[in-house]
């Protein structure tokens, strides 16, 4: 029987990494079917849905452990894909800020859409040196479902009031999948 797992691997970026893991896995009958990897600072992170023998789960723990003494962190968790928390429906929103880099940004949005009950699905966040006068710019990517009863305008009201206290600009525009 397959159990489905989700990993998570940290450890310096270095190049072959992703062959590693994904060789290890392939090596106990394992199969990635979702993942998410990008190198954030020196380090390179990886978040994986596999599945996997469930007589190799032990086995492959073992191996993610020999990782381990050469400087990587690596957790296990097993899941059900099918247990996830479905928002039928719910509407789909992308969001896009954009705008100076600083503190609190994702804090200010994410607890507005805590507070709504609007949960996130993707979130990808980044900063980078504004080409001609070298200051730091944030932007965010997100993806979330809001609850068909709540009123589209009264929390995007309010994500233009954070934008305007944390000067950026957040677009929300429908997204289909």
């Amino acid at each position: 029987m397959r159990r489905h797992l989700v990993m998570t691997f940290v450890g310096p970026d270095q190049i072959g990494i992703v062959d590693r893991v994904t060789r290890m896995i392939l090596e106990y009958d394992g199969n990635v079917e979702e993942s998410r990897m990008t190198r954030l600072g020196g380090e390179f992170a990886m978040l994986l849905l596999i599945s996997v023998s469930a007589r190799q789960i032990e086995e492959l723990n073992s191996a993610l452990a020999d990782l381990e003494k050469e400087g990587f962190h690596a957790s296990v968790r097993q899941t059900e894909p099918g247990k996830a928390v479905r928002y039928e429906g719910w509407l789909t929103y992308r969001l896009e800020v954009s705008g100076a880099d600083n503190e609190g940004i994702i804090h200010s949005i994410t607890h507005h859409l805590a507070e709504q009950n609007i949960n996130v699905e993707i979130m990808d966040t980044n900063t980078a040196a504004a080409a001609m006068s070298g200051a730091i710019l944030f932007s965010m990517t997100a993806i979330v479902v809001v609850p068909p009863e709540l009123s589209y305008p009264d929390w995007r009201h309010r994500l233009d009031e954070i934008g305007d206290t944390m000067n950026v600009n957040i677009e929300v525009s429908p997204h289909t999948s």
